[in-house]
Formats: structure tokens, C-alpha cells, sequence
């Protein structure tokens, strides 16, 4: 069954010998290959009934005579046949039949189709491939009706950002979203995992590409690094880096001691979350993709951006931040101006300010940029004639996919630990909102005021009822004597 996987192919070197045989048509099956196979006559001959020797070798259609004169020089040879049996030598290696298919492919003609061929020994490449997959690289086949299974690799990328929790000081390792608060610096990683086949390639371009959403500032500290296992060798100064870290191109990674099959390519970086990110659940995307060589057989010079590329899909990640709404109400829950409040963050257990906000005759007070952690509310004015309400502590909590194509926010809610204040989430919206309440002081009497006539004729009543007593005292007094 055919695949349409994004692999390199790798070389097949068949052993084969050549003698003679009747003329017949000939099928080539290419399984687990990609896009569309076309074929080239390098040798033509009669196919033994055995099928196992070819003779009478000449030159195929399938290369130019340019091609023939080059190659017999190549190999000191005179004539198709002595390079045919320099090729079927039993110590020609795998090595030596790659290099013989890419000398023959320069001179290539007259391409053909993979079914009615006749016997002969063929150069099989890819006649076009779908998007982001790779040309194979050259197969040669003693034709008869044959199978060939090339096997195959592609790079691979990925781009994956960290998550870190203020108050607790935790870290995740990479993934696909994160939440951080405006003026945070948030890190970035992007990683290309070579081919298997990458040393096949005579010169190997490889692009790059990165995209930061406008509420993220790129800090200019990118480095690119050469990891193989455990061993992480910095070469940024292989790769040109465009100044916005839009772009990390180098033109032949194969100049790059230590790149080899399976190697990695990391980029890492941070960027700082700005006051135009977006607050809810769209979030702020950011994009990367690989741009790379797509065909062993045609790599370009090494110097220059070479014909034959394809790219990876984009990959995303989201950065996430969200805001808390305090409305000031009054013990009838209705608006009440003159507050002001400062809001606090718990950072490796020290409270540290985040924002105030002066009392105005506004009655909402929003905090916006916050990522999850908890936060201490402190009411720094309060309205006039109002009791002043105690700090209140509380805890913003938020969930969002770490392995997702397209990463989503799933959760958003607040908790006062003590109950104070009860938050309504909007998860779209990446608000929490709250009413703080005040209540209005006792009214106590004052001087001149009616509290004090009240004390006055409350006082003049106590006088006369203690003289009234003081008279029917002195009266029971003189009777009694």
C-alpha cells in the first residue's frame, strides 16, 4: 500500500549481475513512497529467463551522451558494458552506487513511465511530490517485474513555550500554552529534528520562520543550538537571525560539524507580553514553521536558497492573560464613587504591587493583564462617610491545553478564601469579576447638633426629679422629729 508519508527516501543498492535473455515488458511496484515515480534507462540488455543476469549492455535512452562520456570517464571506462561490470563488482559498495546515481542524474532524458519496460538497469526518482513532502532519493533497479520499498524520514518541527506560576514558583517544561502577566518575559523554544537521511544531502538548506502575535515583544535574545543526545553546542553564529527573530537561516547545514542524521536544530528565546496582548480565551497565537531542502538528488550549490524546498505546517502556541473587575458597591449594593485600591501579587511569598488605582467617580475598577496566582486587594481610599473594608486575598486559577494542535483556554475562576468576595468568570472574555462592598459608619451626636438638645433636656429633667426628691426628703425628715 502506498503512503503518502513526509519521508526521505534512502538509497537501495541492488546486487546484480548481467548476461542474456529474451526481450519482455517489465512493471516496477513502488510501495510506501511518495508523490508520483518516474523512470530512466541507464543500461539496456536482454534479461536471462532466470531473470537474475542481463547481457548484452549498452547505453539506455534515459541518459544524454554527454552523460555516457562523463561517466565512462568518471569510472575510466570505454563503453557501457566495462562500467557495468565495475558497478556489479562484489565489492561496489552502497556508498559508491549513491554517488554513481547522483553523477547519472545530471544527464538525465526521455523519463518513462514505471509499467511495459523494458529489461535493463534504471534510475527511479520522483516526478513530483504533494505539499511538504520530499523527493526520494535515486533508486537503481535491475529491471524485471520488481518491487522496491525506499524507505523514508522527513524532519520534523516543532515550536513549544514554558508556563511558570508566580506564587509557587513552578515551571512546566515545554508546551503548547502558557498564561503570564503583562511585562512578563515568556520563553519560546523551537525545534527541527533532521532526517535520517539528512547526510545523504550534498548541501542541506534549512529556514526558520517565526511569527509573534502583537502583544508579544521578541527581546533579541535568540540562540541556536546543535543538540545530539546530551550535547547542546551553540551555533548561532552559523545562522543569519533577522533582527525582529522573524527568521534563523543558515544555506548548507552540512557545514556544521556535528550535524548528522536525527540531530536537532533548538532555537530559544523570550519575548515580553505587552500591553496590546489580547485578555480571554482568543488569546495570543504565535506560528512557526520549518522551511527546508526537499531533494537529495538537486541541493543547490550551498551557498544560495536552492530550487527544490518544501515546508512543515505551521505549528501554534497561546499565550493567555486575563483581567479582574472590581465593582464598588454600597451595603444596598448600589455604585458608590470616591474608593481607591491597589492590587497586590504573591511572588515567591512576597506580596508584590501589581497595580493602584486612585479614587476617582468611577465605580469599576479593572486589573487587567494578570495570569494565574494569588492576589491581595487593598481598598487605599475609601469613599467618604464608609467604613474601610479589611484586605482581601484570593486566588486566580486557569486550565488550558499543554499538547494541542490548536490550544484552547478550557477554565477561568477566582476564590476568596475567606468568602469576602464571590467572582463571576467569563472565560471568552478572560474576566473575573467582583463587587466590593462598603458600609456606612454610625452617626454619633455632636455639639450643637440635636443630639445635644436631646442631652439638655434629658439633663434639666434629672435635675428637677433629684430636686423634687431632695424637698419630699426633707419633708418626712421634720415629721419624723
Amino acid at each position: 500500500m502506498k503512503k503518502l508519508k513526509l519521508f526521505f527516501a534512502t538509497l537501495i543498492a541492488v546486487i546484480f549481475a548481467f548476461s542474456g535473455a529474451k526481450v519482455m515488458a517489465y512493471d516496477i511496484t513502488v510501495n510506501d513512497g511518495n508523490g508520483e515515480y518516474e523512470t530512466y534507462q541507464i543500461f539496456t540488455g536482454t534479461l536471462s529467463e532466470d531473470k537474475k543476469t542481463l547481457s548484452n549492455i549498452k547505453w539506455g535512452n534515459g541518459i544524454t551522451e554527454d552523460g555516457q562520456k562523463a561517466l565512462q570517464d568518471k569510472y575510466g571506462v570505454s563503453s557501457a558494458a566495462d562500467l557495468a561490470e565495475v558497478l556489479g563488482a562484489s565489492d561496489f559498495t552502497a556508498e559508491q552506487a549513491k554517488q554513481f546515481a547522483k553523477a547519472a542524474g545530471q544527464y538525465l532524458q526521455n523519463p518513462g513511465a514505471l509499467t511495459g519496460l523494458a529489461a535493463g538497469y534504471y534510475l527511479i526518482q520522483n516526478k513530483s511530490v504533494s505539499a511538504n513532502e520530499t523527493y526520494t532519493n535515486f533508486i537503481l533497479e535491475v529491471v524485471k517485474d520488481v518491487e522496491v520499498e525506499p524507505k523514508a524520514d522527513t524532519p520534523t518541527f516543532e515550536k513549544k513555550v514554558k508556563d511558570t506560576n508566580d506564587t509557587t514558583g513552578e515551571t512546566t517544561d515545554w508546551q503548547d500554552s502558557a498564561d503570564y502577566d503583562i511585562n512578563d518575559s515568556v520563553p519560546f523554544q523551537l525545534t527541527a529534528t533532521l532526517p535520517s537521511n539528512f547526510t545523504t544531502y550534498d548541501h542541506y538548506y534549512l529556514e526558520i520562520t517565526d511569527s509573534l502575535s502583537a502583544g508579544l515583544t521578541y527581546n533579541s535574545d535568540a540562540k541556536v543550538y546543535l543538540v545530539n543526545g546530551d550535547s547542546k553546542t551553540d551555533v548561532t553564529s552559523s545562522f543569519t537571525v533577522a533582527a525582529d527573530g522573524s527568521s534563523y537561516v543558515i544555506n548548507d547545514l552540512r557545514t556544521i560539524s556535528g550535524a548528522t542524521d536525527g540531530s536537532q536544530i533548538v532555537v530559544e528565546y523570550t519575548a515580553t507580553l505587552n500591553d496590546k496582548a489580547v485578555i480571554g480565551s482568543k488569546g495570543n497565537p504565535n506560528t512557526a514553521k520549518l522551511i527546508y531542502s526537499n531533494n537529495p538528488n538537486n541541493t543547490g550549490n550551498g551557498t544560495t536558497k536552492p530550487e527544490d524546498i518544501t515546508e512543515t505546517p505551521e505549528d501554534t502556541v497561546i499565550v493567555f492573560t486575563y483581567k479582574v473587575v472590581v465593582n464598588k458597591v454600597d451595603q444596598n449594593n448600589a455604585a458608590l464613587a470616591g474608593a481607591g485600591f491597589t492590587l497586590y501579587k504573591k511572588v515567591n511569598g512576597d506580596w508584590k504591587e501589581v497595580k493602584a488605582i486612585s479614587a476617582t467617580a468611577a465605580t469599576t475598577f479593572t486589573f487587567s493583564g494578570l495570569d494565574d496566582g494569588d492576589y491581595k486587594l487593598s481598598e487605599t481610599t475609601t469613599p467618604d462617610g464608609y467604613n474601610s473594608i479589611d484586605d482581601v486575598t484570593f486566588t486566580v486559577t486557569a486550565t488550558h491545553d499543554i499538547e494541542s494542535d490548536n490550544p484552547a483556554l478550557t477554565s477561568l475562576s477566582g476564590d476568596s478564601a475567606s468568602g469576602e468576595l464571590t467572582f463571576t468568570a467569563n472565560q471568552s472574555e478572560g474576566s473575573l469579576t467582583t463587587d466590593v462592598q462598603n458600609k456606612k459608619g454610625a452617626v454619633l451626636p455632636s455639639t450643637g447638633g440635636k443630639g445635644t438638645t436631646l442631652l439638655y433636656v434629658l439633663g434639666t429633667g434629672l435635675i428637677l426629679v433629684a430636686g423634687i426628691l431632695l424637698v419630699t426628703k426633707k419633708r418626712v425628715d421634720s415629721k419624723t422629729k
